[in-house]
């Protein structure tokens, strides 16, 4: 692929967020921060976000921890269900558990998804082009981290839910001309102290 080069995609999940996910709590607004620490030695073009409020404010704070890195509001870096799979497209054994819980989200959010997520891919993965590497950050919301993933480890379309993502935790993938996709690590949390990880889970869903 002549004159592409290999684009560093980092993807993040927004911090610990308010009851009403109007604004982050203090521990979302500190994961924001040490999240802004770690990436000082990615040399990062520009960060994306999401529009509500707790993603960009978490764009925000880990700008405010780097070197004059533009911030970009983009609404297919959003909070969207980008895939609602039809009943025998699932594992039979789970079927019924995805489809309630996919369905507990409003209709708007159901019906647009899927065209905000093939914006997502078509911005946001593959190779760049000019001959220079590029890192990005995508701060943005649990289910399109998942869809990425999944996306870039070619499995099925329903198997974005399941992939789950921690508060400010990390996750990056290569994409490199010629290659396939590459996830190079994924829910990193190594960034945040004990009693910051595992937010956005379950208790019982936590490590």
């Amino acid at each position: 692929m002549s004159g592409t080069a290999t684009r560093y995609l980092y993807l993040a999940r927004h911090g610990e967020a308010s009851p009403d996910e109007g604004e982050l709590t203090a521990n979302g607004r500190r994961q924001a921060v040490l999240l802004g620490e770690r990436l000082r030695e990615v040399p990062l073009s520009v960060i994306h976000h999401g529009p509500l409020p707790r993603a960009r404010e978490t764009a925000r704070l880990v700008g405010e921890q780097l070197d004059g890195v533009p911030l970009r509001m983009s609404e297919p870096a959003g909070d969207y269900v980008p895939y609602v799979p039809p009943h025998e497209e699932l594992p039979a054994e789970s079927a019924d558990f995805f489809l309630d819980f996919v369905l507990r989200f409003p209709a708007h959010e159901r019906e647009r998804g899927p065209g905000l997520a093939r914006e997502a891919e078509e911005r946001f993965t593959g190779p760049v082009p000019g001959g220079e590497p590029r890192h990005e950050l995508v701060v943005t919301h649990n289910f399109l981290i998942g869809w990425l993933v999944r996306a870039a480890l070619d499995a099925p379309a329903w198997r974005w839910l399941g992939l789950n993502q921690a508060n400010a935790a990390l996750t990056a993938i290569r994409y490199a001309p010629g290659r396939p996709a590459s996830v190079a690590f994924f829910n990193d949390m190594a960034h945040l102290p004990e009693g910051l990880r595992w937010t956005g889970f379950r208790p019982e869903a936590r490590a």
